[in-house]
């Protein structure tokens, strides 16, 4: 039966997978185990409890936050000098938005909105 595998790797669930019919599968290097709906890549895997929803730590949830908002703001960084710029007024004020965003109560959960 042909079935898609996913790789393994420290526990985790790789980007790697393979269609396969399951009598090959061992013929592929490392541990790979048949893919479950609704786990995804960095998800956890062990063989005693199967598949594991990854969540993530506090630090980590703000660390992307802080990645995401610096390039929201990267993105924005050509309007600011275009004065005439439809959206230019909104555009300064979502990007003191993001500044602020960290020091909220809304940190890291909700988004300043885009103009």
């Amino acid at each position: 039966m042909i079935e898609t595998y996913v790789k393994i790797i420290n526990g985790k669930i790789s980007n790697s997978t393979q269609i396969i019919d399951d009598q090959y599968i061992n013929d592929f290097e490392g541990t790979w185990v048949e893919k479950q709906d609704g786990f995804y890549e960095g998800d956890l895997w062990d063989e005693h409890n199967g598949f594991i929803t990854y969540i993530k730590t506090q630090e980590e949830l703000e660390t992307e936050a802080r990645i995401w908002r610096d390039n929201e703001i990267q993105y924005t960084d050509f309007i600011v000098p275009l004065t005439d710029y439809p959206t230019h007024a909104a555009t300064l004020t979502y990007r003191q938005e993001l500044r602020d965003w960290p020091s909220t109560e809304e940190f890291p959960n909700t988004k300043p909105t885009k103009p």
